[in-house]
């Protein structure tokens, strides 16, 4: 997005093509990463969400949704199946891709 017949790409370039940016992204790779999940896997993403974008405690997530981990461990196995998340360590969780919590903050504003 850089001015007609500029060879630079200047700082107000970069600002107006990130909200472009971001709605390709969650036209395409987002919605359709999550075109088929169900409202308890919507729901379990969202309470990472909220957790932050990095490694969350499965624990944390399970508390934000007033469950043990334990009654939604099938969810998060569903949904490491499904490559939305991953766990790099016993009871840690993470999303697999980048800005996937600001995604869905954007698609589920309310948390709860």
């Amino acid at each position: 997005m850089a001015e007609e017949g500029s060879r630079a790409i200047r700082v107000a370039d970069v600002e107006r093509a990130v909200p472009l940016a971001q709605a390709e992204l969650d036209e395409g790779f987002f919605q359709r990463s999550t075109a088929r999940t169900t409202a308890p896997e919507r729901s379990y993403l969202r309470a990472m969400a909220e957790l932050g974008p990095g490694i969350v405690a499965s624990g944390d997530v399970a508390s934000l949704l007033g469950k043990k981990t334990t009654q939604v461990a099938p969810v998060r196995d569903t949904l490491i199946k499904k490559a939305l998340c991953f766990s790099p360590r016993f009871n840690e969780l993470a999303f697999t891709a980048p800005m996937f919590d600001q995604f869905m903050k954007r698609w589920i504003p309310c948390f709860g």
